[in-house]
């Protein structure tokens, strides 16, 4: 058995140091082994993986409403903070008892391969980042702990070895993880693939924008979302990056012929324009995870002719290349609506982050249940036969959009007083909406002026004229939808099926 070493306060901090540059240094490594050889196998990327994954309802709605779209870094850093405050105490555990902390680290590697590769679409080598990770974190602790058993405790040129030992470890784990960027970066040729391709002209084009769709104030969100503005929720922590020339989608499950479309296929097939609005099923009531875009694709509903659907199938659960899945009801993907196999984002080839070179866009639902990116495979089934991936959370499994409205303008909570305006956007994908109604401090409802819409599938801007006169005021407004429905003020959280309510700001007029 071994015996319990005796450490002084100083050698507390020495050892606990000496854990945090062998993780560092171990990392690093890691890190840098996985952009040379398995990128999605990540170190920091399969353990983040794995806790979004477990991750109950409740918490994602959390990290996203406090983070918003900067949800995966906040989860990173939480991951490197744990991590320092583990290994710093694996330190002091490996001071006085040998060979204890090591072996923690070890164990933590083992972990980490064992989820990686349990992580769909990685590939045979997902456990070797984690490995070394692990590996080399074991062994530097190990000699580092050595080291500062075999220092004199007196001796202050000792303990600056140490130090510079220590300080030596860290430093190139630093460096190996810059190596791994830069590494990363060269591994990027994707994006200079995706923009040297030049997107086919559509079969059918979409109608241009109206005029009138935009009212131009100031403030107030463009009817058209820039690629760059575009909100972007998803499960991957490190964007799947796959090469047209090796993507392909297989059509399969309950159809009566099973149907693998290329991407030369899918390039040269009667490809359509449709502007579509969509939507996070997280985005908080007057929240900004929403967005339009023209988009350029192939109907779903054409691939799905060529496989042959069988009459007593009602979904279809497309996966992604990462292994995320999604629940979509077949009659969305086989009725006249735009749903698209989409290649194009506002006029060219999709962001690698927002699913180049494949995801499916679909009017009237969540994302999460329709608007899979990186999309590799749809299987044709039923929602008695199969789950996806929120589903098996709480989550509804099919996810209509609900009929909502924003306000934009005034932006922020004060305002000049005098004539301005209040405007914002209104939206219910494939329904549309026809009218916008607003209250100043629990007055009567006043119709807004709608923007044109471009149609059913987008949101319309809106806006009304005011003379605000100072002091404090509550604005509130519903959006009508085209079906005559008009917005609840029932209020409900995003989960299971999407956040309800009226959105209500209040200013002040100074």
């Amino acid at each position: 058995m071994d015996s319990v070493t005796r450490v002084t306060p100083q050698d507390r901090l020495l050892a606990g140091a000496a854990g945090v540059a062998a993780v560092a240094l171990g990392a690093g490594l890691g890190e840098l082994a996985a952009a040379l050889f398995v990128p999605a196998a990540s170190p920091f990327a399969a353990i983040g993986g794995a806790l979004i994954d477990l991750a109950p309802s409740w918490a994602k709605d959390l990290a996203i409403g406090l983070f918003g779209t900067r949800d995966k870094d906040a989860l990173l850093t939480g991951i490197a903070l744990v991590l320092a405050a583990v290994a710093f105490g694996a330190g002091l555990l490996e001071r006085r008892r040998p060979y204890a902390g090591a072996v923690a680290f070890g164990i933590l590697g083992v972990v980490g391969a064992a989820v990686a590769m349990g992580r769909s679409g990685i590939g045979p080598l997902a456990w070797v980042p984690s490995i070394v990770a692990g590996g080399v974190a074991l062994l530097v602790l190990r000699a580092l702990i050595a080291r500062l058993g075999a220092a004199d405790p007196e001796a202050g040129a000792d303990r600056r070895r140490f130090l510079i030992w220590t300080g030596s470890a860290a430093a190139l784990g630093v460096i190996a993880l810059a190596a791994g960027a830069v590494a990363r970066a060269g591994a990027q040729s994707l994006e200079a693939v995706r923009t040297a391709f030049r997107l086919p002209a559509p079969a059918v084009p979409a109608a241009p924008v109206p005029a009138s769709a935009e009212l131009g104030i100031e403030g107030l969100a463009p009817v058209i979302t820039p690629n760059d503005s575009f909100y972007r929720i998803d499960t991957a922590l490190v964007v799947p990056r796959l090469d047209p020339a090796d993507w392909s989608l297989r059509v399969h499950g309950m159809v009566e012929r099973e149907v693998v479309l290329t991407w030369d296929e899918l390039l040269a097939a009667p490809l359509q324009e449709a502007h579509v609005t969509l939507a996070c099923v997280s985005n908080p009531v007057g929240g900004d995870l929403i967005g339009n875009a023209l988009w350029l694709g192939l109907p779903v509903r054409e691939v799905l002719a060529r496989a042959g659907v069988q009459a007593d199938a009602d979904m279809v659960l497309s996966r992604s290349v990462d292994g995320f899945t999604a629940s979509t009801p077949l009659e969305v993907l086989t009725d006249d609506r735009d749903a698209l196999l989409a290649v194009g984002m506002n006029g060219e080839p999709l962001p690698l982050e927002h699913g180049f070179p494949v995801r499916l866009v679909v009017p009237g639902l969540y994302g999460y249940v329709s608007a899979t990116k990186w999309v590799t495979e749809l299987e044709v089934t039923r929602f008695d036969r199969a789950t996806a991936y929120w589903t098996t959370r709480g989550w509804s499994e099919r996810g209509p959009i609900k009929l909502q409205s924003r306000i934009d303008v005034p932006r922020g909570d004060r305002a000049d007083a005098g004539d301005t305006v209040i405007a914002g956007v209104a939206w219910q994908q494939h329904v549309g909406v026809k009218g916008v109604e607003v209250r100043i401090d629990d007055g009567p409802w006043q119709t807004a002026e709608l923007a044109t819409a471009i149609s059913d599938d987008t949101w319309v801007q809106w806006s009304i004229p005011w003379t605000a006169e100072p002091g404090e005021h509550d604005i509130e407004c519903r959006a009508i939808g085209a079906d005559g429905e008009t917005q609840t003020e029932d209020v409900r959280p995003p989960a299971p099926d999407g956040a309800q309510g009226r959105h209500r700001i209040r200013v002040t007029v100074g």
